[in-house]
């Protein structure tokens, strides 16, 4: 995908990334090298896209040496951030970051937050979020806080009440009170708009909404509010490495006016810059 290198799925990537440090030390200290390429890790719609058009437009002018790597899952550009594999990542929110760092014993922290991806409840089924039958079943991510964000999406759009201060820790057993009996079938993310001919509904990312030809602003049920969404997601790189000035260059980059225009034009309000 336009110089981009992209592996396509979370076995692969993760295979690919202990050859490449079992065959190459070098590629190891990548992050460390201010000298070489930034190599960033991201998911190929829209952070990719977005990065690309940096490449493609700004970096060469801007004098940074910017090199995109594509991956599929949610997790492997964390650990490939963490070891040095790559020198940045662009895939994730902060209270994903926030989890995954506590769970995974990593040291990630967020550069600059650059767009919001509403999360949206889709149906093949029904074209109104109150049509959906009693007893339905909603396919929803299974980390933990695209989970809750899911729920609390359901919440405030009338179709179940959760716990209060639950937040993005939002679990199905939160839930308090259930009018229509929704059945929830927890999923990994990137499988939701997959799910839909089998579901009633799914709440899907907005990343993958798109990558599945879905419009968030004209296709979804219902969907997230950007204001005061803590969800925008961000350049984030290993603890330590937030003066790297390749690192400064690219964060100055992706918050400029000319990224903001080609996200407005590109993606038609169904990704929001969020600078």
């Amino acid at each position: 995908m336009r110089n981009t290198a992209k592996i396509t799925t979370a076995v692969l990537a993760a295979g690919a990334l202990t050859l490449g440090l079992t065959a190459c030390g070098a590629d190891k200290d990548s992050a460390s090298d201010t000298s070489g390429p930034l190599i960033v890790a991201a998911s190929p719609v829209p952070h990719a896209e977005i990065l690309t058009f940096v490449k493609d437009n700004l970096a060469e002018k801007a004098g940074l040496d910017l090199e995109v790597k594509e991956f599929t899952d949610y997790v492997t550009p964390n650990t490939a951030t963490e070891d040095g594999s790559v020198g940045a990542n662009f895939f994730q929110t902060q209270p994903y970051l926030d989890d995954f760092n506590k769970k995974n014993g990593t040291h990630i922290v967020s550069v600059v937050d650059v767009h919001l991806e509403p999360l949206g409840l889709y149906s093949n089924k029904v074209d109104k979020a109150d049509a959906l039958k009693n007893g339905a079943t909603i396919a929803i991510p299974n980390d933990t806080v695209n989970e809750g964000r899911s729920l609390q999406l359901l919440a405030a759009n009338g179709l179940l009440t959760l716990k209060d201060g639950v937040g993005t820790a939002a679990t199905p057993q939160d839930i308090t009170k259930n009018p229509k009996n929704l059945k929830f079938k927890e999923l990994e993310a990137a499988q939701t708009p997959r799910s839909l001919e089998d579901v009633d509904a799914a709440v899907v990312n907005g990343n993958y909404a798109i990558e599945a030809d879905l419009k968030p602003a004209d296709d979804a049920l219902v969907l997230e509010k950007a204001e005061g969404n803590p969800n925008n997601n961000l350049l984030a790189v290993k603890e330590g490495q937030q003066d790297d000035p390749r690192v400064k260059k690219l964060a100055e980059l992706l918050t400029s006016p000319e990224v903001k225009k080609f996200i407005e034009d590109k993606y038609a309000g169904s990704v929001l810059a969020s600078f």
